[in-house]
């Protein structure tokens, strides 16, 4: 019997589980390796910091889920990966051998900025981040001005924080930015675009350009990077350091090595939109692979939903080049935020 390694539990790998869940992989056994029993759903994360969801509502039980889809739970970090013995290495020096692997690593911020590492606070993991203390009215400054800073730049400024949002430059459509600039400008957030953050000094300090202002905490929200041990594994990468992978979403260098989520090299935004159908594409594939059947290429949809939320309940929805905003998009976020915990979780959507 075959033995698969699942690393991460990201939104791909979430979406593997509740679809074996509710139809079991026979032939294979499985194994789930990440860090944290409970993890926070990512999309909910800034309605938690806005005070619309309690942090319990935004996690899903990891164990639970791995439970339900016959897969053992193992709460570990991986340190290595050994390509050539087929043996992930763990943080803690447990190893693992496989057959066939699955990465849902993610990717971290990037903090070579000088100073980052050392005086900024990094977005992820968001676990870490809801366990910041903030001082009453703070001052936070936000380093990235993609959704994921947009989003908690107006949810922290709904919560009553003084925010100053940094941004070098803008992956938005010209339409989608100037909807995002108008709502950020309406919530009174201190947006300032094209402003790359230089370095952090003491205080914290940012200094950008000319300008140098201190803040009680800067939020790191830079674009993504690999993670240390993927590109020391041996796997073909991209000129950024993610595993390139072919059609099915295999590495190009290792098929029996599937990569999704972030930490894969692919033509489309990392985000939980595109992750998910990684997810679909996966629960099929895998099953193809134990079944000695065909495999099936992965379908990118490059006119995905997005829904932005802007702190209060109000959302910006976009989709291809058109988009629009409203107290209904918001609803219609939660309602799929919702139905998305409900099957992590096994159970029938509510409200």
């Amino acid at each position: 019997m075959k033995h698969v390694l699942l690393l991460g539990a990201g939104h791909a790998h979430a979406w593997l589980l509740a679809a074996l869940a509710e139809e079991p992989l026979h032939g294979a056994r499985l194994t789930l390796v990440s860090p944290y029993p409970r993890q926070i759903y990512s999309a909910m994360l800034p309605g938690v910091i806005a005070g619309h969801y309690s942090r319990e509502e935004a996690e899903f039980d990891v164990t639970d889920l791995a439970e339900r889809a016959f897969t053992e739970f193992i709460a570990g970090t991986v340190a290595k990966l050994d390509l050539k013995r087929r043996v992930a290495i763990l943080s803690d020096g447990r190893e693992l051998a496989y057959d066939i692997a699955s990465l849902n690593v993610g990717s971290r911020t990037d903090d070579t900025t000088p100073g980052a590492r050392e005086r900024a606070l990094s977005v992820k993991p968001f676990e870490r981040l809801l366990e910041q203390h903030l001082p009453s009215e703070p001052h936070i400054a936000i380093a990235g001005g993609g959704a994921g800073g947009v989003e908690l730049a107006m949810a922290l400024r709904y919560r009553g924080a003084e925010v100053t949002l940094y941004s070098e430059r803008s992956n938005f459509g010209p339409e989608l930015a100037r909807r995002i600039e108008r709502a950020l400008r309406r919530r009174r957030v201190d947006f300032r675009p094209g402003m790359r953050v230089d370095s952090l000094e003491n205080g914290p300090v940012v200094v950008a350009g000319r300008s140098r202002q201190q803040f009680d905490i800067v939020l790191w929200a830079t674009g993504a990077m690999p993670l240390g041990w993927l590109g020391q594994a041996g796997f073909a990468l991209d000129e950024r350091g993610f595993v390139r992978v072919d059609a099915t979403l295999r590495s190009l260098s290792h098929p029996e090595v599937f990569a999704v989520g972030d930490c894969a090299a692919l033509d489309e935004p990392k985000s939980g939109v595109h992750a998910v159908r990684h997810g679909r594409a996966l629960a099929h594939n895998l099953r193809a692979l134990i079944a000695g059947t065909p495999l099936a290429p992965y379908e990118r949809s490059p006119h995905a939903l997005w829904l932005i939320s802007c702190g209060a309940r109000y959302a910006i929805a976009t989709r291809g080049g058109s988009s629009a905003e409203g107290r209904w998009a918001w609803w219609w976020k939660n309602w799929i935020d919702r139905r998305w915990m409900a099957r992590l979780r096994g159970t029938k959507q509510r409200g």
